[in-house]
């Protein structure tokens, strides 16, 4: 070999290995590219759909409040309070009832503002530092209301430092407006959910203060330096309270497609106690709230896009070097054909099973993908199906409401017209006999039924309205030995075209009972009537009304009749609204459940079975009342 061959020779395997380790890098370089766009697009899908889910359960939680402070304007105390009527004890009475609804709706607090400002009332009234007698005219929400019906408001509490988010809507009446309630709302269970998720979730106001985080320490801080006007709003309203508000550190270093851009937070890693990464480079990506000045913003982590593709420059790296080496191979081959024949068979076989795990590997990737986008699918048609479901449960029980409501008041008003029918009867023989005594007395009582008639129709709209807490306040103590006798009289001439006895048994003392007279009255009619229903036919039937106090507290009516008794069908139906073992036209089938909706309303419960020596058994068990019977 002369001297100029084997000087080529190097330098020919040395552009040879050069060429090489570039092909490797640029491999290597653009696998890496392209796999972290790939996981880009991947993660921004990803983060869309987080943002979806947040964006839906922060709507979901304030919109369960939404129209929650309108509700104080149906309430006449409170508008009273507001005119400055009612008596010295009204602002009291409030105060419970705002703590009790408190409690009840699982808010931070309720209160009422005058037109200066002013609160009158509020839940916290008990506590030393209640918001009654605040002036908090310069809140946001306040003015807001006053001037547009109602406002919304995320702050911290001025007397607590609280942080809440504030619905407030004005309180009016004949187009006058009174005064503003505000019901302040805590979030705090909404980010405890979020704080699972390992990707953080923020929300800031519109000026770009974060008011909500799935990570503690970033809460109150912002997004973009304050200037200086809105640093003095903030002290002027004091929506946070005169907090620091320092930056959070968010930089962004590149821009992405669909709103996507790549940050980097400078925290200090030591200032946050998180199981996951709070510090380094995201992917952020922002979506307007609806219905609020407010942004949702979700960054998710770019370690593992960027560890995968560091995984997969370094296998495209790997590859291309055996391939490199494979073209090494063939290049010795034509000088070493023989010696290189066994080597590049052994090498081939290497790169066939290397191949094959690929494909195995890519394979499996898609199958998974697939199962997964099955899965997420098959999620939300279940999502959807129970959405639906539940608002045609919502509207059969709004139907079911209008349809007991309307055919209960038809039911309610048939026994007091035929009493009034009996009563005007008997004062017309009575006047022509000239017992004017009696008469008198038939026509006082025809007063008491236009007047019952008159609370009936008049308690509809009530009835439309009230709650279960509303009705237990409105009761008062009755003594169901009146109320019995009122319902006898009532049936008096039935029971007499039926040649029918009642035999009470009360003991000496009042037994007095929670609720209203009139409705406990219908209760008594009801069961009365469809004592001597059963007995129809017999020729002197008998009905037993016992009434005792059991164990001291609770006082136990039974209205017993002599009848066949009740079947299982019957049993299995009794209190249901329209079923009826009476014959078409006679009777709606609305008595008894009616009958255990006002018992249910005054604390009590009525069943109905057999007597052991024959005939049905209604029984009303209801609590004793605490205070004194009303004059």
């Amino acid at each position: 070999m002369s001297d100029s061959m084997r000087i080529r020779h190097p330098l020919r395997l040395a552009a040879l290995l050069l060429a090489f380790s570039l092909l490797i890098a640029a491999a290597a370089w653009t696998t890496y590219k392209v796999s972290q766009s790939m996981g880009l697009a991947e993660l921004q899908a990803t983060g869309r759909h987080r943002l979806d889910l947040y964006s839906a359960s922060l709507e979901r939680e304030i919109g369960k409040y939404a129209y929650f402070p309108a509700t104080l304007g149906l309430e006449r105390n409170v508008l009273a309070l507001l005119q400055k009527q009612g008596g010295p004890h009204l602002p009291a009475q409030i105060n419970s009832y705002l703590e009790q609804l408190n409690e009840r709706a699982g808010t931070l607090a309720i209160y009422v503002i005058d037109t200066s400002g002013r609160v009158l009332v509020s839940s916290n009234w008990r506590r030393a530092d209640s918001y009654v007698g605040e002036d908090l005219s310069f809140r946001p929400y306040f003015r807001d209301a006053m001037e547009s019906g109602s406002g919304r408001f995320f702050g911290i509490g001025t007397t607590r430092s609280e942080p809440g988010y504030y619905l407030s809507s004005a309180l009016s009446d004949g187009g006058r407006t009174l005064g503003v309630a505000i019901i302040k709302v805590g979030l705090d269970q909404l980010e405890k959910s979020w704080s699972t998720v390992e990707a953080p979730v923020l929300v800031a106001d519109e000026n770009g203060v974060v008011i909500l985080s799935s990570v503690p320490d970033w809460k109150f801080t912002t997004l973009r330096p304050l200037d200086e006007s809105t640093r003095s709003a903030f002290d002027r309203t004091q929506q946070y309270n005169r907090r620091a508000l320092q930056p959070l550190g968010v930089r962004e270093t590149a821009l992405l497609g669909h709103g996507a851009r790549l940050v980097r937070v400078a925290r200090d890693p030591q200032e946050t106690v998180s199981t996951f990464a709070v510090a380094g480079p995201f992917l952020a990506q922002s979506q307007a709230l609806p219905g609020a000045p407010w942004t949702l913003t979700v960054f998710s982590h770019l370690e593992s896009v960027d560890d995968i593709s560091a995984i997969r420059a370094a296998v495209a790296g790997i590859s291309t070097l055996l391939l490199c080496i494979l073209a090494m191979m063939i290049y010795q081959w034509r000088r070493h054909l023989s010696d290189r024949l066994a080597a590049r068979e052994a090498l081939q076989q290497a790169h066939d099973e290397l191949e094959r795990k690929v494909h195995e590997r890519t394979a499996d990737l898609s199958a998974a993908n697939e199962q997964l986008q099955a899965e997420i699918g098959e999620r939300v048609r279940a999502e959807e199906t129970l959405q639906a479901a539940q608002d045609e449960l919502v509207q059969a029980g709004k139907l079911a409401v209008i349809g007991q409501l309307s055919a209960g008041i038809a039911h309610e008003l048939n026994q007091p017209l035929a009493a009034l029918r009996t009563l005007s009867g008997n004062t017309a023989r009575f006047l022509e006999r000239g017992d004017e005594a009696t008469a008198r007395a038939n026509l006082e009582r025809i007063g008491q039924l236009v007047d019952r008639m008159g609370q009936i129709t008049g308690q509809l709209k009530s009835f439309a309205r009230k709650s279960r807490g509303q009705s237990r306040g409105q009761l008062r103590a009755v003594d169901l030995c009146q109320v019995v006798g009122h319902a006898v009289a009532l049936l008096e001439q039935r029971l007499a075209a039926s040649n029918a006895r009642i035999e009470t048994r009360f003991p000496a003392h009042p037994l007095m009972a929670p609720g209203d007279a009139n409705r406990l009255e219908q209760v008594m009619v009801n069961l009365i009537g469809n004592a001597l229903d059963a007995m129809n036919g017999q020729a002197a039937p008998l009905v037993e009304i016992d009434g005792a106090l059991v164990d001291g507290r609770m006082i136990r009516v039974g209205v017993r009749d002599h009848g066949t008794g009740l079947d299982a069908a019957t049993m299995a139906h009794l209190f249901e609204p329209f079923f009826t073992t009476k014959e078409a036209g006679v009777g709606l089938g609305l008595g008894l459940a009616i009958s255990a909706g006002i018992v249910r309303d005054c604390g009590g419960t009525l069943a109905g079975a057999n007597h052991p020596d024959g005939g049905a058994v209604f029984t009303l068990d209801i609590p004793l009342a605490k205070e004194p019977p009303s004059p």
